[in-house]
């Protein structure tokens, strides 16, 4: 595994736990952060033994992301500004393209980019801490990381439209009640609690669960017709794979199955 400068990658039993390791800038994102974040989450989609579920938090006590690095990007010119979207963007695109889940364990601030950040991984799990939002409007801007579209797709439009608009900061308990999060934890368990879930998706047919993930990434805004077909075309294709037949194997033996995906 690569070693890195502003974040720090662990896998253990097949979790990989990525942390953005800048606390003392509430782990504020800049364009080191988002390169380095790209690469892991590449390196992961490609490490042997293969990553089946991975956890992506901040560090320190505070903040999973505070936002985007205020201090570099105010002295951006429009074209640095795209690039620097562009590569919020690519990040988001290779978290939703890998094969195996990640989970958001926000521990803190989830502000800006931070939201967004989170809003790409496949579920969110929030300490009773956590606060959430996007307040680009107070600094004269906008969501730049998908947050005008991902957050609309997670709480409807309306709702998306009153947190973008008012740039106001929502506590975890609202952002559940939104639709934002999955599950609210006492602070102190929410590691304990994210890893919990993280080892369960592990221990399951990691191809089945790929290709879950990616049917319904892709048939989430398709026609119902179309999205039905790619399931069924992916759950026969399921039925050419060691792990279907050890499945079905086990749960008739009545024994815990052991999948290798393949």
């Amino acid at each position: 595994m690569s070693s890195y400068e502003t974040i720090s990658v662990a896998i253990e039993e097949a979790v990989a736990t990525v942390t953005i390791n800048r606390p003392d800038k509430l782990n504020a994102l800049n364009a080191k952060v988002l390169a380095e974040l790209t690469a892991a989450f590449v390196g992961l989609a490609e490490s042997e033994p293969p990553v089946r579920a991975a956890i992506l938090t901040g560090a320190g006590d505070k903040a999973f992301v505070a936002g985007a690095d205020i201090a570099e990007m105010s002295g951006l010119s429009a074209a640095q500004a795209k690039a620097f979207s562009d590569a919020g963007h690519r990040l988001g695109l290779v978290i939703e393209a890998a094969a195996f889940p990640v989970i958001a364990a926000v521990n803190g601030f989830a502000l800006g980019g931070g939201c967004e950040l989170a809003m790409c991984c496949d579920f969110i799990y929030a300490s009773d801490k956590a606060r959430f939002g996007q307040p680009e409007v107070n600094l004269g801007l906008m969501p730049g990381f998908g947050g005008t579209q991902r957050l609309s797709r997670r709480v409807g439009l309306a709702r998306a439209r009153e947190l973008v608009f008012t740039g106001d900061p929502i506590t975890a308990d609202r952002a559940l009640g939104l639709g934002l999060v999955n599950e609210v934890v006492p602070h102190a368990e929410l590691g304990s609690k994210v890893r919990e879930v993280a080892k369960k998706i592990a221990s399951k047919a990691p191809l089945a669960i790929a290709y879950s993930k990616r049917v319904m990434a892709r048939g989430f805004d398709a026609d119902l017709a179309l999205a039905n077909e790619l399931e069924a075309t992916a759950f026969s294709a399921l039925f050419d794979t060691e792990d279907m037949r050890e499945g079905t194997r086990a749960f008739t033996e009545r024994r815990p199955a052991k999948f290798t995906g393949r």
